[in-house]
């Protein structure tokens, strides 16, 4: 079985994992890793929207590779997935059991999260390219500078420790940053766990849909790979994915929409909370809802729809690109 993945550190770590997984469930099975450089991974600089979104930048080249038949499945984070449009011919084959899906906060040395909360972030600059974090942080701490910052786990954290200006995309440049917002479940993955000073709960920062969950996509038709991918399949991450993923879709969020959602199952039940606001953080939709957990695209419909009736659509079309 021939996987595709990015050649970052982290995504290497979590298409490793699938790896053995895979070989521990068939044994026999040859499993071979495909390595891509997307265009995300190239340009570090430009927003990801130059690119056609997280989508564009990080997943198309690697899907192209499982419809021209160079590949069996792809690993992919299931937050950088478009979830507002179709992928004809392409299914999710399995879903990993969902790592922690909180942010963190990442300080550079010399800095404090108490100096930060006590200031309201004034003086401090605080570097993301997630215009959902970006909305949040401006939410948490009114007066924190919010700087483009970009690149592959590691390399942020590197960037921090050093001091280095960020480069924009329309030229110059911003920066040093202060601190780092990033998904606790990446920190960890490279072997970052220590540097978190502070992590937001989902009270403070609501995670995005589908953080934490690793997804393995392949070929529809493919009865064989589907066959090998559902040996590994968490049952309770694909559930999930399913209802969180049916918020993105009902509110036909881009890009650019700070949305958030994420679900926690208990029993037979499943808690769905999701969000809307806008990048200033001034404007805030909220809906939580509580559905039986085997029918979770119901459920996330439903929060859809009422985040919709609440406003969310003026919001999202508010924040997305002429």
């Amino acid at each position: 079985m021939r996987i595709g993945t990015r050649k970052s550190t982290m995504a290497l770590a979590q298409t490793e994992e699938i790896a053995r997984r895979l070989r521990a469930a068939a044994p026999g099975l040859e499993v071979e890793i495909v390595k891509f450089e997307t265009v995300g991974d190239t340009d570090q600089t430009s927003k990801l929207l130059m690119h056609g979104g997280k989508g564009g930048a990080f997943v198309a080249e690697i899907r192209a590779a499982i419809r021209a038949g160079k590949l069996h499945a792809a690993m992919h984070s299931l937050k950088d997935m478009p979830g507002n449009e179709d992928t004809p011919g392409l299914v999710i084959g399995a879903t990993l059991a969902r790592d922690p899906p909180t942010d963190a906060l990442v300080l550079r040395p010399g800095v404090s999260f108490e100096e930060i909360r006590r200031s309201g972030g004034k003086g401090f600059r605080i570097g993301t390219n997630a215009v959902r974090r970006a909305a949040y942080a401006r939410r948490l701490l009114p007066e924190i500078e919010v700087i483009h910052f970009r690149g592959a786990a590691d390399t942020r954290v590197r960037k921090l420790d050093n001091r280095e200006l960020q480069r924009l995309p329309g030229g110059g440049e911003v920066g040093p940053a202060d601190a780092l917002i990033m998904a606790r479940s990446g920190l960890e993955r490279v072997g970052l766990s220590n540097r978190i000073a502070h992590e937001f709960s989902p009270r403070e920062m609501l995670p995005a849909a589908g953080q934490g969950i690793v997804a393995v996509e392949c070929a529809a038709g493919d009865w064989q790979t589907r066959g090998y991918l559902s040996l590994i399949d968490d049952p309770w991450a694909h559930l999930s994915c399913d209802a969180e993923r049916e918020v993105l879709w009902v509110l036909n969020g881009h890009c650019n929409s700070p949305i958030a959602g994420y679900s926690e199952i208990d029993g037979v039940q499943m808690t769905l909370t999701a969000s809307v606001l806008d990048e200033a953080g001034g404007h805030f939709i909220e809906v939580t809802r509580e559905g039986p957990a085997d029918r979770p695209r119901e459920l996330g419909r439903a929060v859809g729809l009422e985040l919709l009736h609440k406003g969310a659509a003026e919001i999202i079309e508010r924040s997305r690109p002429v």
